[in-house]
């Protein structure tokens, strides 16, 4: 029975994947038709002022086309702008690779984007068809077969076991399918050999600055949290244990309610000490995991809280540690910031990767640069070699999407 649901729930992620790999293609298809345009208008000269702006419209598509292979793969990382001028344009290699892909692109992700379609249409079409049968005229044949008389239920029972076949066949075929639209994509964009790791290196590098940066203003609230509050408990206590001492004997009543105030800020020093380490490593996710842990985030938010978890097998410590402050500092952001009535949050594992979403419907326009907790959100995903993404548009409502690597 897992078998069947996983089987049916890669087809349905197959479906969603080429709708858009076929929403791709027909910009490919678009951007491929302005190339060749420009290409045809520059034998006579006209079209050299505008190639670098159709070699920037081919450079927008393959940028969608790879952060749509990104959400469900291996990220792709994005190369800068197209150089300005024409000559250093073509010699640039991704532009190369970029033409190529929009010119296979534009055929391979049409047709198997129409094919993937066209089959769980198919399946829905002919499966209903004894329900609706009697609305067709018999002399008009079933949908698709024209030429097959329907004359009654057994003929349209026949249709709807047809269009079991096609359920099947979108089953079946539907994940090969959504490779072979992505096979382009996956060949073509990524970086060519040697500038591949020019950018890991520039990446890394970036991420390594970012990570030592999270790590010193993390050290920094620990510091500032142990001195103004642990600290400060802890000196009151010594101060009442001194006056306790020096009255114990004058006036032991005195002393008895001197050392109940110091019992009662030693306590507030140990609650303090409990929550920066819980600031530090949560104990709740090695007591309940990572499900859990985020139940009790979502049940304690002042915001109605919808939590989708779909993690079966446990990740590493440091990463499931990071996916509970994003989401802890996300729902924080939400409750201050946004005026939302709900948010949800969906945590699912695919592969290697762990995804991780947040959104709300609140008045939207979040802005890392106001300093809302979202620029620590980046550079702890960062620090991991993941990824964030922020939608915000005025007005909401407010999507963040995080990627943490998580190991196979």
């Amino acid at each position: 029975m897992a078998y069947v649901r996983g089987r049916v729930r890669a087809s349905v992620d197959a479906v969603e994947h080429l709708v858009g790999g076929l929403g791709t293609a027909l910009l490919a298809l678009g951007a491929l038709f302005w190339a060749v345009v420009v290409a045809m208008t520059c034998l006579v000269g006209v079209g050299l002022r505008l190639a670098p702006g159709a070699l920037r419209a081919v450079r927008s598509v393959a940028d969608r086309e790879r952060a749509r292979l990104s959400r469900r793969g291996t990220p792709i990382p994005t190369p800068g702008p197209v150089p300005e001028e024409l000559r250093d344009a073509l010699r640039d290699p991704f532009v190369r690779r970029e033409v190529g892909w929009v010119t296979l692109h534009s055929i391979t992700g049409l047709v198997s984007g129409l094919v993937g379609l066209a089959l769980p249409l198919y399946a829905l079409q002919d499966i209903t068809f004894p329900l609706w049968y009697r609305l067709v005229r018999p002399e008009d044949g079933a949908p698709g077969f024209f030429w097959w008389r329907i004359d009654g239920l057994s003929e349209a029972l026949v249709v709807g076991v047809l269009g079991v076949g096609w359920l099947l066949a979108a089953i079946g075929f539907g994940p090969a399918l959504a490779r072979f639209q992505s096979w382009p994509g996956r060949w073509l964009l990524p970086p060519p050999p040697g500038v591949d790791l020019s950018l890991r290196v520039a990446t890394l590098t970036a991420t390594r600055a970012a990570a030592l940066d999270a790590h010193a203003v993390e050290l920094r609230r620990i510091e500032r949290s142990l001195h103004d509050g642990t600290q400060n408990r802890l000196v009151a206590v010594n101060v009442l244990l001194g006056a306790a001492r020096r009255a114990v004997r004058r006036d032991p009543d005195r002393a008895d309610e001197i050392l109940g105030q110091a019992q009662d800020a030693a306590e507030q020093a140990l609650g303090e000490l409990r929550t920066v380490v819980r600031g530090i490593l949560p104990p709740v996710l090695d007591d309940r995991g990572l499900a859990g842990a985020l139940a009790g985030l979502a049940s304690s938010c002042a915001v109605p809280c919808r939590l989708a978890v779909a993690v079966t097998v446990r990740c590493a410590a440091s990463v499931e540690a990071t996916a509970y402050f994003v989401v802890a500092e996300a729902l924080t952001n939400v409750v201050r910031h946004s005026g939302a009535s709900r948010v949800d949050v969906a945590v699912r594992r695919e592969h290697d990767r762990l995804l991780i979403t947040v959104e709300d419907d609140g008045r939207g326009d979040a802005d890392e640069a106001r300093g809302s907790g979202l620029t620590g959100i980046r550079r702890r995903v960062e620090a991991y070699d993941g990824r964030m993404t922020l939608t915000s548009p005025s007005g909401g409502p407010t999507r963040m999407h995080v990627e943490l690597p998580c190991g196979s």
